[in-house]
């Protein structure tokens, strides 16, 4: 048994063509038959079910489990080894949210690179809920998101604080006023974040104790998406304070005031619990958990 044909069957595993694995892995459909072929003689199993689409057997299933044990096994050690050099270097992947993306990211990446040219990183977009969800299981190495809850699998560290604030554009009837009290929202036809969102559950969350049923006329994936229909005065949205600095210095929103919002939320780094962490994920949060809040909240 070989790593390249552990590896050759969790890329059938995911493709379902021994095809579609051989083209993944630059290898001829012959070469990948042989080498799914050579694993179940070793081991005497039948491992993948040839009829399409091709699917692992049972056998193959509990084979896949420890052959992605083994891989990390491996990948760990390389990176053990490779942190004997003095010079951070590596690869992180990064799992965040749009917003935060598209505001703080740019801006810490930026310096970032300059700094540690050797260290790679990528940057996976998701509501903070599964951001947590894919740092626990290995999808991602570190996760900046807003810290909803605490678990003994991670290991959070607040970096600022952020705020959901009301917001309607120029020519909503909204748009003179400053402060609005919380009944005033109950009628107002609202643009909100899709419901497994930090900042959705947190707004649901209010209306509730409040005994407002909102009145929604859209839904959308992302605060991005969210300002731009705000603008068009399609509704109005509650958003984090964070991803709208721009667009308030521009004047294509208005925020609004409205006390039972201004309620603080940490959003802060994420890593697993007892994970090695290289000399680049190190570096990574050294230089992140020191930067002052003003390089995360700061106006652009």
């Amino acid at each position: 048994m070989n790593l390249n044909q552990l590896e050759t069957l969790i890329t059938i595993s995911k493709t379902m063509s021994f095809r579609k694995a051989g083209e993944v892995l630059n290898l001829t459909q012959p070469a990948v038959s042989a080498q799914i072929k050579s694993l179940e003689d070793e081991f005497g199993a039948v491992l993948v079910d040839r009829n399409q689409p091709v699917t692992l057997t049972d056998a193959g299933v509990l084979f896949l489990e420890q052959a992605e044990k083994i891989l990390a096994i491996v990948d760990e050690l390389k990176m053990k080894l490779s942190d004997i050099n003095a010079t951070p270097q590596g690869h992180i992947r990064l799992g965040t949210t749009t917003s935060i993306a598209m505001q703080i990211l740019p801006r810490v990446l930026s310096y970032f690179k300059n700094q540690y040219p050797l260290i790679q990183t990528s940057i996976h977009t998701m509501p903070s809920l599964q951001i947590m969800t894919s740092v626990e299981n290995g999808a991602v190495d570190i996760g900046i998101a807003y810290l909803v809850e605490k678990t003994p699998s991670l290991v959070t560290s607040t970096l600022y604080y952020d705020t959901f604030e009301l917001v309607v554009s120029p020519e909503h009837q909204f748009a003179k006023h400053k402060h609005l009290p919380m009944s005033a929202l109950a009628d107002v036809p609202f643009i909100m974040l899709s419901p497994d969102t930090v900042g959705r559950r947190f707004l649901d969350g209010v209306f509730e104790k409040h005994g407002i049923v909102p009145k929604i006329v859209m839904e959308l994936s992302s605060g991005e998406e969210i300002k731009r229909m705000v603008e068009l005065n399609m509704g109005a949205a509650v958003i984090s304070k964070m991803a709208i600095a721009t667009e308030l210095r521009l004047g294509t929103l208005k925020m609004i005031q409205v006390n039972e919002l201004e309620i603080s939320h940490p959003v802060g780094v994420i890593t697993k619990t007892g994970r090695y962490l290289n000399s680049a994920m190190k570096q990574f949060l050294s230089d992140l958990k020191g930067m002052p809040e003003t390089q995360f909240v700061g106006s652009e």
